[in-house]
Parts: C-alpha cells; sequence; structure tokens
C-alpha cells in the first residue's frame, strides 16, 4: 500500500534556512511569558493577603486552568484556519488588554476580587489560542533539523520565567505595588505584538477537505486524526498521567518541606530545581536534542520517577533539592522534545489542532491531581506513617515515622508509578516504534491537494492520490 512517506512532493511552505525569525519572535514571547509569570505570582499574593482565604487563592489558579481545558479545543481549530502570526496577535492583544483591564481598575481602587478571576480566565482563554499558534509556528520559521534547539529555547524562556518570577516579583510588589508588576505585564505583551509585527510568519495551505469541514467537524477532526495514529495517542496519554503525578508532586512537596525545615529551606529547595529546568534547556537549545526522541521522553520519565521516589527517603534539604533538580531538569528535557516530535509528524495544517489538545490534556490532569492530593495525604499515607501507624514498623524502619513522612511515602510510590508507566511505554510497540513506523508529515503540492497527510487509513484513497499525482492531475 502506497503510504504518505512514498509520495514524493513539495511541502507547502519552503523549509526556513535560518533562525533569525524565530528568534525575533521568541525575544518577544520570552519577554511576555516573563510578564505574565511576574503578574500571576504578584495577582496571587495580593489575593492571599487581602482575603487571608487558603479557598480565594486556590481559585486564581483553578479560573486560569478551567478556561483552558475547556477552549483549548476550539482555539486549536481557529489556529488551523487563521494565519499562526494572526492567532498568536489576538492572543497577546487580548490577554494584554485583560491585564490593562485590571491596572485601571486597580488604579481607581474599584478592584474586587471578581474581577481578578474574571481577569484570570480573560488571560487563559486568550492564552490557549496563542500558545498552540506559537508551537504550530516554529516548523514553519526554524530548519528542521533546528526544531530540538528551537524548541529548547521556548522551554528555555519558562524556564526563565518561573526562577526569576518569584524573587522579582517580590521585590517589584514593595517598589511599584501591585498596579506597577501589572503594567509591566502590559509592557510585556506590547514587545511580544511588536515582534510580531514585524515577523512574517508563512501561511500553511489547506486542502479541499479541509474548506469543506465545518467548524465543529473540524473540532472532532483532531480527536480521530490521533486515533489513526495510535502511537502519537499513547504519547499525549503518557503526558497526561506523568502531568497528573506531577501535580500531585508539586502541592505536597512545600508540606513535605515544611515538616522538617523552615521556609527559606523550602525557597531554596524550589529554587535548585528551577535551576534544573534551566539547565535542561540551555543543554537542548545548545546541542539540539537526541536523535531517538522518543527513547529521549521515556528515559526522562524515569528518572523522574527515580527522582521523586528519592526525595521520600530522608527528611534532608540537600537529598529533596538533588532530587528536585534532576525532577525540573528531566522535566525541561521531555517538554523539550515532546513539541519536536509532533512538529515533526504531524501535518502542518492539523497541528495547531493537535497542540490544542496536547495542553488540554496536560491541563486536565492538574484540576484532577489537586484535590485529590490532599486528602490521599492526610486521611491514607500520614496515618499509615504515624508513630503508631500500620506502617510504622515496617517502612517506618527505612524511611522514619511521624509527620511527613506519609507524604515521604506517598512520593515514594508516585516515583514507582511514574517509573513503571515508562516502561509500559517502552514495551508497547506503537509507542517505541514511533518514530520508525510514523513518517515525517508531507503536504502535497497544490495540483494534487487532498488530506492524504491528514487522518485517513483507506489504502484505495492514498492509492488514487498517489496515481493523480503520478499523472498530473487533480483529484478532488
Amino acid at each position: 500500500m502506497t503510504t504518505e512517506a512514498q509520495i514524493n512532493s513539495k511541502p507547502d511552505v519552503n523549509e526556513p534556512t535560518s533562525m533569525q525569525r524565530f528568534l525575533v519572535i521568541w525575544i518577544g514571547q520570552m519577554c511576555s511569558r516573563t510578564g505574565s509569570a511576574l503578574s500571576a505570582f504578584a495577582l496571587s499574593v495580593w489575593v492571599y493577603q487581602r482575603m487571608g482565604s487558603i479557598t480565594k487563592f486556590a481559585l486564581v489558579s483553578l479560573c486560569y486552568a478551567l478556561p483552558v481545558v475547556l477552549v483549548s479545543p476550539f482555539a486549536g481549530v481557529l489556529v488551523d484556519r487563521w494565519n499562526r502570526r494572526r492567532s498568536m496577535l489576538i492572543g497577546d492583544c487580548g490577554a494584554g488588554l485583560s491585564i490593562l483591564a485590571l491596572v485601571l481598575l486597580y488604579s481607581s481602587g474599584r478592584l474586587e476580587l471578581w474581577h481578578i478571576y474574571v481577569g484570570t480566565a480573560m488571560v487563559a482563554t486568550f492564552g490557549a489560542l496563542q500558545s498552540p499558534a506559537y508551537s504550530s509556528s516554529v516548523p514553519l520559521l526554524v530548519p528542521k533539523k533546528q526544531l530540538g534547539r528551537a524548541n529548547g529555547m521556548v522551554q528555555l524562556g519558562m524556564g526563565t520565567a518561573r526562577v526569576g518570577a518569584p524573587l522579582l516579583g517580590g521585590i517589584l510588589l514593595v517598589v511599584f505595588d501591585l498596579g506597577g508588576v501589572l503594567l509591566l505585564d502590559v509592557a510585556s505583551f506590547a514587545i511580544a505584538v511588536t515582534t510580531l509585527l514585524v515577523v512574517r510568519i508563512p501561511n500553511v495551505k489547506k486542502s479541499v477537505d479541509d474548506v469543506r469541514r465545518s467548524f465543529f467537524g473540524d473540532v472532532a477532526y483532531a480527536g480521530r486524526y490521533l486515533l489513526h495514529r495510535w502511537g502519537l495517542m499513547s504519547l499525549m496519554v503518557l503526558y497526561g498521567v506523568c502531568n497528573f503525578l506531577i501535580g500531585i508532586v508539586s502541592v505536597l512537596v512545600v508540606p513535605l518541606v515544611l515538616s522538617f525545615g523552615s521556609s527559606v529551606v523550602l525557597g531554596t529547595v524550589l529554587s535548585v530545581g528551577g535551576i534544573g529546568m534551566l539547565v535542561g534547556a540551555l543543554l537542548v537549545s545548545v546541542f539540539g536534542g537526541t536523535r531517538r526522541k522518543v527513547l529521549t521522553v521515556l528515559g526522562f520519565i524515569a528518572l523522574m520517577g527515580v527522582c521523586i521516589a528519592i526525595a521520600g527517603l530522608r527528611p534532608a534539604a540537600t537529598l529533596i533539592a538533588v532530587a528536585g533538580f534532576g525532577l525540573f531538569f528531566s522535566l525541561s528535557l521531555i517538554n523539550s522534545t515532546t513539541p519536536t516530535i509532533v512538529q515533526m509528524k504531524v501535518a502542518a495544517g492539523v497541528q495547531g489542532r493537535v497542540f490544542a489538545l496536547l495542553t488540554m490534556i496536560a491541563w486536565s490532569a492538574y484540576p484532577l491531581a489537586y484535590p485529590l492530593a490532599g486528602p490521599l495525604a492526610e486521611r491514607v499515607f500520614e496515618p499509615m506513617m504515624a508513630v503508631d501507624g500500620v506502617l510504622a514498623g515496617s517502612m517506618g524502619q527505612i524511611i522514619g515515622v511521624g509527620p511527613g513522612r506519609g507524604i515521604a511515602l506517598l512520593f515514594i510510590t508516585l516515583g514507582v508509578v511514574m517509573v513503571s508507566i515508562a516502561v509500559a511505554g517502552y514495551l508497547y510497540p506503537s509507542l517505541r516504534n514511533l518514530e520508525a513506523e510514523m513518517p515525517d508529515a508531507v503536504v502535497l503540492p497544490d495540483s494534487v491537494r487532498t488530506n492524504v497527510d491528514e487522518a485517513t487509513t483507506d489504502g484505495d484513497r492514498i492509492k488514487s492520490v498517489a496515481a493523480a499525482a503520478h499523472a498530473g492531475t487533480v483529484s478532488s
């Protein structure tokens, strides 16, 4: 049977020859993400200090996560229907104007809690449009051999924002107050928009089937696309499951460290983890990643599991800091490598929807993990590892008993589960052999446009397209 890789064709856009245009956009997006991280930190602190409620504080995060999950499938369709630059411009402008509205409310003394909830939800909604547009623009701006480096740079920008926002945000809140920090975020969006206006992102030509499908048909199409590619689908499911486990860890690392250390110790541990993310992203930015990308993802998922388990072995800040460095180092490489796989294997006209689904899967894990983490630790694992707990005489002899040791046992359990997931992924042939079995995305020239490079497994249809390509005729 004729496959996509066997059809000789030219791409719908010429392959970029340099990274110059990407670098311009990357600088703008890095400024924007740093500004967003600063405003998110400042808003969270402001809400907690003014309201004194952990629940209201947590709702800020929920107001960001839920719109991303709900809007992403529809945003992905718009990204694939529109020019990538237009999608990014609308996303950045919309988010910037949402923050500007909060600045005006704060300056006039009318800022209330519900304004922050609505503003956060609006920023998340526009971000759900901007994120897949940014990810799917990379292969249009960067030569194929440089995709790994480019995605490493994207991750480097995110890591920089993650490490710098808490420290810089705390200082800026004292110097400029909340309004000043939010205004800096508005300025960062202005920089991002300016870089987008001066750089052209190539258009992706649409096939006949793209034009014929309805909007909701396009929404459903992304799911069908992945169902015909089980290796890619399993990679995305694996990504979501790992995010769920990391979500539990991210909630419980604070009480774990504070069970034996101070807030200074906690800050140091978290900072070391952030440095690990920066180092990982920097390595990928310089060297471009590995050749066997799926094995890289699986290997570093296993390493993350080992690091999570190590963090539970002893109540020692140094040990947990080292584990945190390894975890975020691994996470950085996974987050740099996974987009490269999608960009290389998914047709350009579908990438917006696929990246949107990846975002939805990733963010769906957090609302599930956050409510589960507390009860799981407090009602199940902590009682088992109390001084008189049922495991005090067994596991307690190895990792200790008392406050925090139940969370430690949960960390060890989660680490073992994550390593098992990586092993299961390796044993699943469709995932392990994804790069070999799924050809790189091919788009037919205009004279024979169809959606062969998209979700079809009909052998007769592919053969007819190949025959049309050979004869130089149009097949509709």
